[in-house]
């Protein structure tokens, strides 16, 4: 039998929930305008009915408010992540593919390759007119430095770009760990709080949000798993939260986290010839490597690891042929077509790292060789066993080769490659004109003149116009020609040759003997009748235009800058298309999350008239049961 004061204690409990309810809604529209705030709502349930051994059996009891959830839907917050991810790796792809777009701009404002490259064959149209006048000869040699120059700003320009890409990597890393370690620290609070039977709710919030801001550096999943005394059989209300990034790799797991750190490469572990020093390898803090190039990295460190490493799939690969222990070298056959193009090669000149089979070893030197007849390649490194842990055997013969990775992007270290490919080429082929027969120049020495008529064939590298500068001095390529020319041998070249391979954008130049005295430019040959034949410059004009003589990406040597710009335009325009594409769908995705834990003022507004009269009809019922009690009380004498 209840009391007769169940009434009022059946009404207070109605009171008690409509002001819980009040509350609720006074903070949700308190955080209106806080980002990343949950609407939260009291969760309330009829008490538990009294017994009252009466006909009707039991008596409701009131109401009772057991919990203020904050409203969320994981779908809507990992289809945000998702998206958020591929939006941060568009994004900084975005920015950085339009400096490269305008590093190779030509305009009425930037003077790009087309303005170096006419002017310099317009000062060989003059030239052509009068080939022995020595000031045609050095206004010729004057722009054929500016577009050396070109080239060197060009390169530069890129390899700074490549330092801050390289520098924003390690901004990023911070960043990751900055907020691994606030999430670790957060589920520390927030099962301290939840242990008592509440909701944390605002540092679940705090940690959504730092999901949301982790998601955009790199690709997020998360898992939550409520911790259970398994003596009891009872949950403890505590849960394990498990943060996993760039493919299932564990950042967080409850208030412990992993640390990532950057750690400058070696110049022995140099992974492309125009690479800068220091780029950063990544790696966990207990020592295990993170896997630079795994295509689940996502967000923006995917997008800057592409941007400062990303060859277009061209790195190297091949089978091992043989293997000499004692002499500590390996010979890999290369079947690829740009492995086989000199020109195109990439290696460092430094030594690096060379994966054969499932083993890491380092090498120090490398020698090409080309069969002239068959056209099979061969790289035989020389490997440096000062470095690493593998050891060197026989087993490793018939496996698979590759230095870096293979990376399906165009980023700095293709651009490089493509400058230093053109130079290469267009050095060689204007030099093999040049130095097919020299002009007669008294006085000229060693310069080349090796007869009365200055005939050079025997030596085709002294009255070469373009040079490498390097330590040492100037780049003759002695050795490329010495085994180009040499029939009964294959083509051999090695890093430390004096060869077009270590010609580069960066260190393209002219012969310093002809930049101090331009008029030791042959302009003709030996046997020519009369300086104003200019059979050479005449040879020299056809590279402009006709593709027999000189070809670039099946175009002609003017139309350079078209491709490699077209290259730099297409990657600017898909990242910006992407760019846009995931930001609508950002909107998108967010406002669907918002539609559903968005704080919406009308919505609130309703609520608050709705507690609001839940709490007055409860006050008058404590007003009515007050004044039954009184008449009860003071009137009845009871």
């Amino acid at each position: 039998m209840p009391s007769q004061f169940f009434g009022l204690n059946t009404s207070y409990t109605g009171l008690l929930a409509a002001n819980a309810g009040l509350n609720t809604t006074a903070n949700n529209i308190s955080n209106s305008e806080t980002k990343g705030y949950s609407r939260q709502q009291a969760v309330q349930e009829a008490n538990r009915a009294l017994r009252t051994y009466t006909t009707y059996g039991s008596a409701g009891a009131g109401v009772d408010t057991i919990a203020i959830e904050r409203i969320r839907d994981e779908f809507y917050d990992s289809k945000y992540w998702d998206n958020n991810t591929r939006l941060g790796s568009a994004d900084i792809k975005a920015y950085y593919t339009k400096s490269i777009e305008n590093y190779l701009q030509d305009t009425d404002k930037i003077a790009g390759f087309n303005t170096a490259y006419n002017l310099m064959f317009d000062a060989l149209e003059e030239l052509h007119k009068n080939s022995g006048n020595a000031s045609a000869k050095s206004q010729f040699v004057m722009y054929a430095q500016s577009l050396c120059d070109y080239f060197n700003s060009v390169s530069g320009q890129l390899s700074e770009l490549q330092k801050d890409v390289n520098t924003e990597i390690k901004d990023t890393i911070s960043q990751i760990n900055s907020i691994a370690e606030r999430i670790a620290t957060l589920n520390k609070q927030i099962n301290v709080i939840e242990l008592t039977g509440a909701h944390a709710n605002e540092l679940r919030d705090k940690r959504a949000l730092l999901i949301d801001d982790l998601s955009q550096y790199v690709s997020v999943k998360t898992t939550e798993q409520p911790i259970r005394d398994t003596a009891n059989n009872l949950d403890t209300g505590a849960t394990r939260f498990i943060v996993e990034i760039s493919g299932n790799q564990l950042l967080v797991d409850n208030i412990d986290y992993r640390s990532l750190s950057c750690q400058a490469r070696e110049i022995h572990e140099t992974v492309n010839q125009s690479d800068v020093q220091g780029l950063y390898e990544i790696n966990w803090s207990d020592e295990i490597p993170f896997n630079l190039y795994n295509t689940m990295i996502g967000g923006k460190l995917q997008g800057l690891i592409e941007l400062r490493d990303g060859n277009n799939t061209e790195n190297f690969r091949g089978k091992i042929e043989e293997v000499k222990v004692a002499e500590g070298t390996v010979k890999i056959k290369a079947d690829l077509d740009y492995l086989k193009d000199l020109d195109k090669c990439t290696l460092s000149a430094h030594g690096g790292r060379i994966s054969l089979g499932s083993e890491v070893y380092y090498y120090s030197d490398w020698t090409y060789e080309l069969d002239k007849e068959t056209g099979d390649c061969y790289y035989t490194f020389q490997l440096d066993l000062n470095y690493g842990d593998c050891i060197l055997s026989p087993s490793r013969e018939g496996k698979d080769a590759e230095i870096g990775a293979s990376i399906d992007y165009q980023g700095i270290p293709y651009y490089q490659e493509q400058l230093n490919e053109f130079v290469r080429l267009f050095a060689r082929t204007f030099n093999e004109i040049l130095t097919q027969n020299g002009e007669y120049r008294p006085g000229a020495g060693e310069m080349g003149a090796v007869d009365g008529y200055g005939n050079a064939a025997n030596d085709p590298t002294k009255n070469a116009l373009f040079r490498g500068k390097t330590v040492d001095g100037e780049l003759d390529f002695t050795d490329y020609y010495d085994s180009l020319y040499d029939a009964s041998q294959p083509l051999t070249v090695s890093n430390k040759s004096s060869s077009y391979y270590n010609l580069t954008a960066a260190n393209f130049s002219i012969n310093h003997d002809i930049a101090m005295d331009p008029i030791l430019l042959a302009t003709r040959t030996g046997d020519s009748e009369g300086e104003s034949k200019a059979d050479i410059v005449t040879k020299l004009l056809t590279i402009k235009i006709d593709k027999d003589v000189f070809s670039f990406r099946g175009g002609s040597s003017s139309e350079f800058l078209q491709s490699v710009l077209s290259d730099a335009a297409l990657n600017a325009a898909r990242a910006n298309s992407s760019v846009k594409y995931y930001s609508t769908m950002n909107n998108v995705i967010n406002n669907q999350r918002i539609s559903v834990f968005g704080v919406d003022s009308d919505e609130e507004a309703v609520s608050l008239v709705k507690y609001r009269n839940a709490y007055n009809l409860a006050s008058k019922m404590i007003q009515t049961f007050t004044e039954i009690y009184d008449r009860l009380i003071l009137e009845t004498g009871v």
